[in-house]
């Protein structure tokens, strides 16, 4: 029986993470952040197409029925009162909390929000006041605008600026933004 014959191999070009996220098909989307009629707006280009992401869009896309003058962030003295009444053995007085420090059924909740709407730039484990106010927020029935507190993430997202973020451009969104064009 004879061998089959096999294709030559292709070498395999190493690339790094930026010149991958660098190429065309990647890079689609680019972001700034605008005040239009005096309201901060994220501005993109998908495609060609210019997209604007405010708390109003992201309340009515979502269907968050967030209360128009709801708080959108927690007052840390209170974020500390709840966590020393959660019984939290982490220092509260620190930037982030484990979710290890805190009593089971506050641990999953800090989980789920941890998964969803975390930033995981320091791992699923710690979480930072933000997250921590939210938590509090549900844990004690108060309002809150969700709308806001996501774009407002997503304003911090933007702003950030690191070797792999350069400049105005961001990849952090794309099919949340795809979702929003297609509504």
């Amino acid at each position: 029986m004879a061998p089959k014959s096999r294709k030559p191999a292709t070498k395999k070009i190493n690339k790094t993470e930026e010149e991958i996220m660098s190429e065309l098909r990647h890079n689609m989307e680019t972001a700034q952040i605008l005040e239009v009629d005096g309201k901060e707006v994220i501005r993109g280009q998908v495609y060609k197409l210019n997209v604007d992401v405010t708390p109003e869009i992201l309340n009515a896309f979502l269907e968050l029925q967030d209360v128009a003058d709801a708080p959108f962030s927690v007052p840390i003295m209170c974020t500390r009162g709840c966590l020393l009444w959660m019984k939290c053995v982490a220092d509260i007085f620190a930037g982030q909390i484990n979710k290890a420090s805190l009593p089971m059924r506050y641990k999953f909740l800090l989980h789920v929000l941890i998964q969803c709407l975390g930033k995981n730039c320091a791992g699923y484990d710690m979480a930072g006041n933000g997250l921590i106010g939210l938590m509090v927020v549900l844990v004690l029935n108060k309002p809150f605008s969700i709308s806001h507190f996501l774009f407002a993430n997503m304003k911090d997202n933007l702003r950030r600026t690191g070797s792999r973020t350069p400049g105005n451009k961001f990849w952090m969104y794309p099919r949340f933004m795809q979702m929003i064009m297609n509504a």
